[in-house]
């Protein structure tokens, strides 16, 4: 076995109005770019998965970076360092935009070629030169040939060559792409020493107990617990040895809805959920149960299930609620109703505070790691087909009537399955959900995603 290989992050910085919204949408919907969209599952716009000639990364809209403003509206001189406000504004961009160049692996700046070369560009400039990262200088509404010629005047920036683009319109965004992944690090996979170690991400929104359950399962104060959201900047890892076997536990920032991030440190932990979620076997993702599910929680849920995998779910804070005999019961219906496309996944109830069923999570994360790696017979697999067809057989779809030969398990760690059939666009996904399904009535993989491809017959 080796570690997870978390995807490369790149990130797209710049003040206000440059264009980063439009570009992040561009780039996630490129024609070339995949970017994978599960029926049932909701996700969040700060970040999207990307693909360009081979190479997979996740880029993240980190927001404008903006001055502070008089109270006429208008923005504070930054040329003289010595103006209070400017000392302000030179702070805010510095937490801001160092947490970026922290985390990304290559940082797209936007500026703006229609508008030119402003005094909030040369701010963020100042700290992008001095980073150890790649920064490719981006001049965004580049619409004609005219902004193309005027873009040149951002060498003045020193960070090399302006791109010119229009994200509105996709000219030259291909070519962007291209120096894009000549930067991207390295994805190879790198041993590790904890051969059977269990990764586990600790994942979910801010201020739902995290760092409480960390410590729960520790059994120690190793992690600062707070009530203020965003305590945890940092994933941190941390190793222990239950029943004898090596848990590598990773404590994440909280994510939290697009339009709720505050500025700095907060909108860039969400990167660093990220990573924790790309590197683990096992994500638990910790609820509120005060709180119920929210549409934020099923965005994480869907992240963790696109990234293939295997999901806990935590409702921490069990101890805060009034209960009688109905109030699990009641709750849990409450809650596979708001998260129908994770449906296979247990859910536990538990207070991190007084340690109420903490003794479960590792048990069951332990389990879920097992059902992770379970290899199917291609026998029993082939038989299970047949009875699936056999109860309920393809409809024809787009005129066409799919016949499925056999199938096979081609990996696990997610378990991956490949049926092998005459046309794969005669196949509708919903039957694909529904071989899905019949799987897990035999074989429930317990908390983990399962992938199933399509094959089409070969043509001479």
């Amino acid at each position: 076995m080796t570690k997870h290989q978390p995807k490369p992050i790149v990130a797209l910085v710049g003040r206000p109005n440059v264009g980063k919204s439009t570009l992040f949408n561009r780039l996630v919907g490129e024609r070339q770019a995949i970017v994978e969209d599960l029926p049932g599952t909701t996700r969040d716009r700060l970040y999207g998965d990307a693909e360009w000639t081979g190479a997979s990364f996740v880029i993240v809209d980190t927001g404008g970076i903006e001055p502070m403003r008089e109270r006429s509206g208008r923005s504070q001189s930054l040329i003289d360092p010595l103006a209070s406000a400017s000392k302000g504004f030179v702070t805010e961009i510095r937490s801001q935009a160092e947490l970026a160049i922290d985390e990304a692996d290559v940082i797209l700046f936007l500026v703006d070629a229609k508008e030119g070369l402003t005094a909030a560009d040369e701010e963020v400039a100042t700290l992008l030169r001095a980073a150890d990262k790649p920064v490719i200088l981006v001049a965004n509404k580049a619409d004609n040939a005219q902004r193309r010629l005027d873009a040149l005047e951002f060498y003045a920036l020193g960070l090399g060559e302006p791109y010119p683009i229009s994200a509105y319109h996709g000219t030259g965004t291909g070519d962007l792409l291209d120096v894009v992944v000549q930067h991207l690090p390295k994805t190879t996979v790198e041993e590790e020493d904890e051969t059977d170690a269990l990764h586990i991400a600790i994942v979910g929104r801010p201020n739902v107990g995290k760092s409480s359950l960390l410590n729960a399962l520790l059994g120690q104060e190793r992690a600062i617990v707070s009530a203020i959201a965003g305590t945890t900047r940092d994933a941190v890892d941390t190793e222990l040895t239950w029943e004898g076997k090596k848990v590598i536990l990773v404590d994440s920032a909280g994510i939290r809805r697009r339009g709720r991030i505050e500025r700095g440190i907060e909108k860039y932990s969400v990167m660093r959920a990220l990573r924790a979620i790309g590197r683990a076997d096992v994500a638990l993702l910790v609820l509120d149960a005060t709180e119920g599910v929210t549409a934020q929680d099923a965005h994480i849920g869907g992240y963790i299930l696109e990234e293939g995998r295997s999901l806990i779910i935590v409702v921490n804070k069990w101890d805060a609620l009034e209960k009688d005999t109905h109030t699990m019961a009641e709750y849990n219906k409450a809650l596979r109703q708001e998260l129908k496309f994770l449906d296979y996944v247990p859910v536990l109830y538990l207070s991190a505070l007084t340690r109420q069923r903490v003794n479960q999570v590792l048990p069951t994360a332990l389990r879920v790691k097992e059902e992770r790696e379970k290899r199917l017979p291609t026998g029993e697999l082939n038989r299970l087909l047949q009875d699936a067809i056999a109860a309920s057989p393809p409809k024809t779809f787009k005129g066409r009537r799919s016949r499925f030969y056999y199938v096979t398990q081609a990996a696990v760690d997610p378990p991956t399955f490949v049926f092998f059939v005459n046309d794969p666009r005669a196949v509708h996904f919903t039957y694909l959900r529904y071989l899905e399904n019949k799987i897990r009535e035999r074989y429930p993989y317990e908390g983990t995603p399962i992938r199933l491809k399509l094959k089409g017959k070969d043509r001479k």
